[in-house]
């Protein structure tokens, strides 16, 4: 099938193209990218006043399939996906039972196959189960699908167990997702400080996120290996992310739309919705995320979209699941609070949200170039709404964005050149 997408404003980082063209997809391939495309096509579809960008790219989500079907599923993950915007989406590992084996990986990526709406790309476990006592075979798992490793929400905390999984990892061309949480001092509900003394619950301290980080930017350094370090939120891990790359160590990271977006603060006003791990800082660490954003320090936005049922999140602060979804608000809250206020532009954004995560990853997607596989986010910049509960397709309505306004809305999402959503 052909489709030609007439009038829309290209952006793509890696050639730097910011211009009105048009766009023939023939299949699931870009053919052909001109002005004033007069070319036979089975659909033709208008994009003027909308942005095509590469597809974005999500390296670290949940979906909760296998064994939390109650909070989200493959498929309605990603029909959630797609209706934000995402082409690829990179689930962790903390499933159940965990794809510690080429069994489960291969049972997820199955079910991806039957869903069929974006590219499904798993992490598997460093170690078996997440308990941080055996190393899972490295080999195996990438040759069964896995993307790359992590055990997410259970950081492996034996140094020496690490640095061999970096190094293993290393030696077949992929890496560590790192969760950075030094569990003895991550004790609490949300961020320590004057909010939680307030609120009456525990405290996170901020060196929880920044002692293991430490820790895997000296493994890499010493033994010139990759690290990837997860959802960082602190002023001081921008800090020390920033001075291992001046250095050269070879050290990647992301961050999430919530750390640029909101403060400690607004857990008074969301609640359990506002509540996820690491918790949301203070005003100086989201000044750091967003020059951090700016300059080259974090190379991803990712969601760390986790989904949890209503019951769940209503046991209350302190013993309610860390988490908030986040696929259908990334690109609306990065246009409001990044785009809008003048801290990046469009080519910042398509780097952060499509060609960087596309390179770390090491698949050939991030680019919108003739030749190159038709995965595209097509969106209006300019559209403004108050988002509402009833406009979530998630299966689970744990966010605080909620009541928020909002610009920037999903008008197409195209992979492999269908168009897996299309806005009503």
């Amino acid at each position: 099938m052909k489709i030609l997408f007439k009038n829309g404003t290209i952006i793509d980082y890696r050639s730097q193209t910011n211009k009105k063209l048009d766009l023939l997809v023939n299949k699931d391939k870009i053919e052909k990218i001109g002005e004033n495309l007069d070319e036979k096509a089975d659909k033709v579809i208008d994009c003027t006043g909308l942005i095509i960008m590469p597809g974005m790219i999500d390296m670290h989500c949940h979906l909760r399939e296998p064994g939390g079907e109650h909070k989200e599923t493959i498929e309605t993950g990603s029909k959630s996906a797609v209706k934000g915007g995402f082409t690829t989406i990179c689930p962790m590992p903390n499933t159940k039972p965990t794809p510690d084996s080429a069994i489960v990986l291969k049972q997820i990526i199955d079910r991806a196959k039957e869903v069929n709406l974006c590219n499904i790309l798993p992490f598997s476990s460093v170690t078996k189960g997440e308990k941080g006592e055996e190393l899972v075979d490295f080999k195996s798992q990438l040759e069964a699908g896995a993307i790359a490793f992590s055990d997410d929400g259970m950081p492996v905390e034996n140094a020496a167990m690490i640095r061999q999984a970096m190094i293993e990892a290393n030696k077949l061309h992929s890496f560590i997702s790192e969760h950075c949480e030094e569990k003895s001092v991550s004790s609490g509900a949300i961020n320590a400080g004057p909010i939680a003394e307030k609120l009456g619950v525990g405290g996170v301290l901020p060196e929880a996120e920044e002692i293991m980080a430490a820790r895997d930017i000296t493994i890499a350094e010493t033994n010139h290996l990759h690290t990837h370090i997860c959802h960082i939120s602190t002023e001081t891990s921008v800090n020390m992310i920033r001075s291992a790359k001046e250095r050269g160590v070879n050290v990647t990271c992301e961050t999430c739309p919530h750390y640029y977006s909101f403060t400690v603060e607004e857990v008074l006003e969301s609640g359990v919705n506002a509540k996820m791990n690491p918790p949301l800082r203070e005003e100086k660490d989201k000044r750091a995320i967003i020059k951090g954003l700016k300059d080259g320090t974090i190379d991803a936005i990712i969601t760390d979209h986790a989904p949890h049922a209503e019951d769940e999140k209503a046991k209350g602060l302190a013993t309610a699941p860390n988490g908030i979804i986040g696929f259908e608000t990334a690109l609306p809250a990065t246009i409001t609070n990044l785009i809008k206020t003048g801290f990046i532009d469009y080519f910042d954004m398509v780097r952060l949200m499509s060609y960087s995560p596309a390179m770390i990853l090491g698949i050939d997607r991030g680019q919108i170039a003739e030749g190159k596989v038709a995965d595209l986010t097509i969106f209006d910049p300019n559209k403004e709404y108050t988002y509402t509960k009833d406009m979530i397709v998630s299966k689970s309505k744990n966010t605080p964005w909620i009541g928020k306004k909002l610009t920037g809305e999903v008008a197409y999402t195209v992979v492999s050149g269908r168009v897996v959503y299309e806005r009503v």
